[in-house]
């Protein structure tokens, strides 16, 4: 699905250059679930961000099923981004002036989806989710799992191939994390595939693959028996 070669990423701070990934080479099957694990500043939401085209690399080759898309321009870049990946942020990034009804519609119409095609799939996405009762409430309104699954249905909103969540549990109780990894653990078990960011050696252990980071390098990969290629095989190409 995704092969990543020799990526390199280098920010430039006045006089001082920071490689936040260092020639780093990665391959994602469909239908994986993968944690990426690392102390801080080890490039793992750098990493994220280049995975989802929020950020671009400083070298190296980003392959999507074989299609280059490692310099496309910003507008083909986003047109990419909103059609195969969907995001999940530690800090929600709910728009607090929109309902829950509202911040999950928003990706779609980004995506030229009518306005009664994107209201009802909102609705039924927040159904799934179990929030039905919280569809016109805004966000300040609603708790911070509540808020989290939210996001989550945000994410499934163009109905992607990939979720890339940073940090998904870590502003929730350990119980409102728990019913978000349960949800994502669901979806993974449906075909979507799932790389989550965590610092959480048990929510790690939850994943299909386990990548660990060090000073923007791959240390190491564990991967559990029996891996999910029942997922893989079912899957459709990705129409870039």
């Amino acid at each position: 699905m995704i092969t990543l070669s020799t990526i390199g990423k280098q920010y430039d701070l006045g006089t001082v250059k920071i490689d936040a990934l260092k020639n780093l080479s990665l391959t994602i099957d469909r239908g994986e679930y993968i944690a990426v694990m690392g102390p801080s500043g080890s490039g793992k939401s750098t990493l994220l961000h280049i995975l989802g085209i929020l950020d671009t690399a400083s070298s190296g080759r980003y392959l999507l099923e074989d299609y280059d898309i490692t310099n496309l321009p910003d507008r083909e870049q986003a047109r990419i981004r909103n059609k195969h990946f969907g995001f999940i942020f530690q800090s929600f990034n709910l728009f607090p002036e929109l309902s829950a009804l509202e911040n999950v519609m928003l990706p779609m119409s980004y995506a030229g989806i009518a306005y009664s095609k994107r209201k009802d799939r909102a609705a039924a996405l927040l159904e799934d989710v179990g929030l039905q009762h919280r569809m016109h409430h805004l966000p300040t309104m609603m708790s911070g799992g509540e808020q989290q699954r939210v996001a989550i249905a945000r994410a499934l909103s163009n109905d992607p191939d990939l979720i890339l969540a940073d940090e998904p549990t870590g502003n929730l109780p350990s119980d409102k994390g728990e019913e978000i990894l349960t949800l994502l653990e669901s979806l993974n078990q449906r075909g979507v595939t799932i790389v989550m960011v965590t610092h959480n050696d048990a929510q790690a252990e939850r994943a299909r693959r386990t990548i660990h980071l060090k000073d923007g390098s791959l240390l190491e990969q564990d991967s559990l028996q029996g891996g999910q290629s029942n997922l893989q095989a079912s899957g459709e190409a990705i129409h870039v």
